[in-house]
């Protein structure tokens, strides 16, 4: 692509295509820019567009465009194409960040992710000059610019807050601070300064506090690994100037919106921050800064408001004394009882209410509700942060905290029952405080799994959960009810199993509650219950146990998909798919009716995929009602067939790609049920699981390798006969496969079928060419990986056809050829194999060379006998060599970067391990015994002398006994 005019209009029009709302619009348009990415010059059409153009929309839309390609393409991997050339490569960092300082801001931040994007793959190596260019920058005097710098430094350095510690990775922080560290330092002192000289200057300010924030998230990054020397040298510069913008009041500063925070409350949130992080992880060197810090944020949170926008000061500060309290050298400060009440009565209780804010946001903003009070990502909420503070507190002064409180609990509970209607927040922050004490230590799995001994969890059940979950009317005090069933649902492991079967029809009635957040909760505590494990590892409540709620369990499931805002609620999808799992043969009377509604949900969402976990659940759910009706009855397959079907050829002609590894494993599993036959309308299919550009997409290969293995297995012979002209297309996709890294060991699954599976003449005149491609990749890249599978694949040929057919394939490729795979590979590597199919298929066929190929009895091969043998008995009887090179590190699939959906691996359609050989063999070892005691008995004395002669004396010991136990000898 040419960067001219004619192409810039032409990139202009298709973006403004997939700003259409229009599908039939949008959809081409993206196609269209999806297929010409690969060219040069696309990504800086982009960056001439985002310059230049006069069209504000199309600057911003160029721009999400150019950071999302980065996004899918900058990162190179190994077997992938690189879509990228170098000139544009060079060309893009030569003018990124000059172009992303002088960008407006929506712009501006659009570019900065795509330079952290870049960043992470090149910087330091491939892109030295980027700090100097960046740091060069605060000099401009511009704050426009200075904050460009600072957020894109941000973006690039955040990563160093979750790293795993490496060598790499303190050699690039080092190199950071080597050049950042100072210049920073003094960034931070004039910005201060500035702020003195234009304290009256509204607008000035708000730039300058904006940097100053931006310079404490920079500071957090950089001391969160280990404290630098630089930094703890500076610390006085540092913490006091922290210590003063902490204690700072600006009245131009404060804002009137109560929702949103101002940027003094972003500040001093971040600086809290700072000082927790110095006092968890470097105390000694911030001891002398310590108390001061405590005072001023004591200060800070005793005179804050309820609002809204002060919620992540609030906990950022409260989470500050959270982190102190629990360390043992500063149990001190707060050992007197009147300092312990006093955080109670002033900290604690007041950020445990429900405030008309979390009210709104409980019935108009549900999700965001569930998300921060479930998920745990409430991470900034006051609530969370003030059960930590109790948490903390606990940890030295459990007694007197549980009494405290305990009077709070009680006259809380007194002041509901005296009003309800008027009084139930009162209730709700009881039971938040009783969940906040009793809670030592929870998992996802298990909700609470260590409680406080000096609060009784069974007793509160019984007296104020319960009542609330018994109400007749579902939608009375909805956030109690939440409340309820959120208790059962953490404390499950606590409550004995006969509280937990009573709560169950009662979650159940709950699903038809109208409040979002209490259905949600309803089909969440279920789902979480039926996962639970009882004494002999069998889920706590059984598929009997449910029998009397079966049918109003399934109704309300699928009626609450209909309440309003929860058509595509994922705790309710698998919720279903749970009770599915749990109740096993007793939906199948429920199936016809529910498969309709799951396959219509199914073309609903197909329109429009937006919920990755809810899409998820329904495949699961759908593979679940297959498996469960199937293994009753396995020739219900074919109505499944006429349901499913129709919808997955929307999705396929459509290339819903989210959704297409989901329809190949759904595929799969219809398939596999089938006896020995292939039905007509999966052979129509065939061809296109061939095209080449289903197998670009790396998250379709695992589930469509899975599925041609089910088409060769239920109909080899139907391919040869029918669709012979298809094997060139099906080898090509092997050869595709194998030349991957990454993927290879697919391109084995799939060889392995072909050989089981299709007619030996089929795929005669293709065998020699399949060979000298296996060998070419040896030449190339020969890794562990490869060479298990290579192993397998060489057994599994000569079970299949033969020794002798093996021994020939290869010789005819290259004299002596046989010798040298049975030398360099075959005997040194076969201890590596895994995987107990794998083994036997191993075993079996190098005990077919040792005993059923004349080449190893009476040519140069023979010298090789014995060190085969030796090996197969090492391979019985020593431990596997699980031992990589180092020199050999595999990408895994999730890794490879970008918006391809990765492979999701649907837990329902798991495939059965398949047996090649079959009871044909039990024993190998016997095997090994029987055929050597009939070669033996074809060549009298040859065997007995080659034993004698130069098999180990342990190996002999081993062998002896495979010839006791099969009970045959050698002649």
């Amino acid at each position: 692509m040419e960067l001219n005019d004619a192409n810039l209009q032409t990139l202009t029009e298709f973006l403004r295509k997939t700003l259409d709302p229009d599908p039939t619009i949008r959809r081409p348009a993206e196609k269209f820019l999806e297929s010409v990415e690969g060219n040069q010059n696309y990504p800086l059409l982009l960056l001439t567009l985002l310059e230049k153009s006069q069209d504000n929309v199309i600057r911003v839309c160029a721009a999400v465009t150019f950071k999302n390609y980065i996004k899918r393409n900058w990162r190179i991997v190994e077997d992938e194409p690189d879509k990228i050339s170098d000139l544009d490569r060079t060309a893009i960092k030569a003018n990124i960040v000059n172009l992303m300082l002088s960008s407006p801001e929506q712009i501006q931040k659009q570019l900065s992710d795509a330079i952290s994007i870049i960043g992470r793959e090149d910087f330091p190596q491939k892109w030295p000059d980027l700090l100097t260019e960046m740091v060069t920058r605060f000099r401009s005097g511009d704050f426009h610019i200075i904050n460009g710098v600072l957020r894109t430094a941000h973006s690039l350095f955040k990563r160093y807050r979750h790293e795993f510690k490496s060598n790499e990775l303190w050699s690039e922080i080092k190199l950071v601070l080597d050049t950042f560290a100072l210049p920073l330092t003094e960034l931070f002192k004039a910005t201060i300064e500035l702020c003195q000289t234009h304290a009256t200057d509204i607008n000035a300010l708000k730039v300058l506090f904006s940097s100053l924030t931006l310079i404490s998230k920079l500071f957090y990054s950089l001391n969160f690994q280990d404290l630098p020397e630089f930094f703890e040298d500076n610390m006085e510069t540092w913490m006091t100037n922290f210590h003063a913008l902490l204690t700072l009041d600006n009245k131009l500063l404060q804002t009137d919106d109560e929702e949103e925070a101002g940027l003094l409350e972003l500040l001093k949130s971040q600086i809290c921050d700072n000082a927790a992080l110095y006092a968890q992880k470097y105390d000694e060197e911030f001891q002398p800064y310590l108390p001061r810090f405590v005072t001023a944020i004591w200060n800070l949170l005793v005179s804050t408001g309820q609002e809204v926008k002060y919620d992540l000061l609030v906990s950022n500060a409260i989470q500050f004394l959270a982190s102190v309290c629990e360390r043992p050298h500063y149990k001190h400060l707060f050992e007197d009882q009147n300092t312990l009440t006093s955080i109670c009565e002033k900290v604690i209780v007041p950020n445990m209410e429900f405030r008309s804010a979390d009210e709104e946001a409980f019935e108009d903003n549900s999700e965001e509700y569930i998300r921060r009070d479930l998920e745990g990502s409430d991470i900034d909420t006051r609530r969370r942060a003030a059960c930590d503070l109790v948490r903390g507190l606990c940890k030295f002064f459990e007694g007197p905290v549980t009494a405290i409180f305990s009077g709070y609990v009680n006259s809380m509970l007194a002041e509901y029952a005296k009003n309800p209607g008027e009084n139930w927040k009162h209730k709700d922050a009881a039971i938040y405080l009783v969940t906040s004490l009793a809670s030592k230590a929870q998992t996802q799995k298990h909700g609470i799994t260590q409680a406080n001994e000096l609060v009784n969890l069974t007793e509160f059940f019984v007296n104020h959960i319960l009542p609330d979950l018994k109400s007749p009317n579902v939608n009375e005090f909805p956030v109690l009810k939440a409340d309820a069933i959120k208790y059962v649902m953490i404390f499950r492991s606590q409550l004995p199993k006969e509280q937990l079967l009573q709560a169950v029809p009662l979650l159940i009635t709950h699903l038809q509650a109208e409040s979002t957040v209490e259905h949600t909760y309803a089909a969440h505590a279920l789902e979480r219950l039926f996962t639970m494990r009882g004494p002999n590892n069998s889920t706590l409540i059984t598929a009997a146990e449910m029998a009397p709620f079966t049918e109003q369990l399934l109704n309300n499931l699928f009626k609450a998909l209909a309440l309003p805002g929860s058509a595509e609620n994922e705790y309710i999808m698998k919720a279903i798919m749970r009770s599915f799992s749990l109740l096993q043969e007793a939906i199948v009377p429920y199936i016809p009716t529910l498969i309709g509604q799951l396959t219509h949900k199914l073309l609903l969402v197909s329109k429009n995929p937006s919920k990755p976990h809810f899409n998820h659940y329904l495949f699961e759910s759908l593979c679940l009602s297959v498996r469960i009706t199937c293994k009753a009855n396995p020739t219900t397959v074919s109505s499944f067939e006429e349901a499913l079907f129709p919808v997955f050829t929307e999705i396929l002609q459509n290339d819903v790609q989210e959704f297409l590894p989901y329809v190949f494993q759904v595929m799969s599993l219809l398939l596999e049920i089938h006896s020995n036959s292939i039905p007509a309308s999966y052979m129509a299919l065939f061809p296109h699981l061939l095209q080449p550009v289903l197998w670009e997409r790396t998250g379709n290969i695992p589930p469509l390798v899975r599925l041609l293995q089910a088409y060769l297995e239920k109909g080899g012979a139907t391919i040869a006969g029918s669709a012979a002209d298809k094997i060139p297309g099906l080898l090509g996709v092997f050869q595709k496969l194998i030349a991957s890294k990454a993927n290879d060991h697919q391109g084995f699954y799939l060889l392995n079928s072909i050989i089981e599976h299709m007619p030996p003449e089929s795929i005669t005149q293709y065998r020699k060419q399949i060979f000298i491609l296996l060998f070419q990749r040896l030449q190339g890249s020969k890794t562990t990986k490869f060479i298990k599978s290579f192993l397998v694949f060489i057994n599994l040929y000569c079970v299949k056809y033969g020794a002798i057919a093996l021994q020939e394939i290869f010789d005819s490729i290259q004299p002596k050829m046989f010798g040298m795979v049975l030398e360099k590979i075959v005997i040194p590597e076969v201890q590596k194999v895994s995987g107990t199919v794998e083994k036997k298929i191993c075993a079996v066929g190098i005990t077919k060379v040792l005993t059923e190929c004349p080449a190893m009895m009476d040519t140069e091969y023979t010298k090789l006998w014995i060190p085969l043998l030796q090996a197969l008995i090492g391979f019985f009887e020593l431990p596997e060599d699980d031992s990589i090179p180092d020199d050999e590190h595999f990408i895994d699939i999730e890794d490879t970067p970008g918006y391809q959906t990765a492979f999701s691996q649907l837990a329902f359609a798991g495939k059965k391990e398949h047996d090649p050989i079959g009871d044909a063999v039990g024993n190998p070892k016997i095997l090994l015994a029987q055929s050597l005691h009939k070669l033996s008995t074809a060549c009298p004395g040859r065997v007995p002398s080659m034993l004698s002669t130069s098999l180990n004396a342990e190996a002999l010991q081993f062998l002896q006994g495979y010839l006791q136990a099969a009970t045959v000898q050698l002649v």
